[in-house]
């Protein structure tokens, strides 16, 4: 048995699948599904992400997306996708998003992103989340349609509230002898 995190790798194309299996390879282990159902036997608990294509024929990855996160699974969601994203990707229970094609390094980058992100409190990941669909959608978006989104501005409220949160905590904890302690901790070297 291996350490390694566990990444499942869902696309319908299975040239691609594999191709993103194969670049993944040396960084974790891979799990591959070639379309929902299959992608529905395969991940459990021991996944810890994600990469779900949007567009498959019969269970599309919004629905498989929504299966894992009914399942209370633990593991972030990165959709990897042809689909242009628009405001509906607000309300989706996904942790990033890419638009295809995808480099080599963007997948690896991605799936260390999720990764350091599971460590992460669910308020923290949660903050996370919403903080990539609004960079996507700023990417993808003129700044006028944002503006006149009500989607947008909901997403933009609730990113303030959850920052004020982060904040509140962080504060708490950086006035507690045990964060104090914790971080000359980490900061120490190891021995030699």
């Amino acid at each position: 048995m291996t350490d390694d995190p566990v990444v499942l790798v869902v696309e319908d194309e299975p040239d691609l699948a594999d191709l993103y299996s194969s670049w993944l390879a040396d960084h974790c282990t891979v799990r591959t599904a070639y379309d929902g159902p299959e992608a529905l036997d395969a991940i459990d608990a021991d996944v810890n992400a994600v990469l779900l294509d949007r567009l498959m024929p019969g269970l599309s990855g919004d629905r498989v997306l929504d299966a894992i996160r009914d399942r209370d699974l633990d593991c972030r969601v990165a959709m990897v996708t042809a689909v242009e994203p628009d405001f509906d990707i607000i309300g989706m229970g996904f942790d990033d998003y890419l638009v295809k094609p995808v480099s080599p390094d963007d997948l690896i980058d991605t799936v260390d992103q999720l990764l350091l992100r599971s460590t992460y409190d669910a308020q923290i990941q949660e903050f996370f989340a919403l903080a990539s669909k609004r960079a996507l959608l700023e990417s993808q978006k003129p700044e006028a349609e944002l503006r006149a989104s009500e989607e947008y501005a909901r997403l933009e409220d609730r990113l303030a509230v959850l920052r004020e949160r982060v904040d509140d905590t962080v504060a708490q904890l950086s006035g507690s002898d045990d964060y104090e302690q914790a971080c000359r901790d980490i900061t120490q070297e190891e021995p030699t």
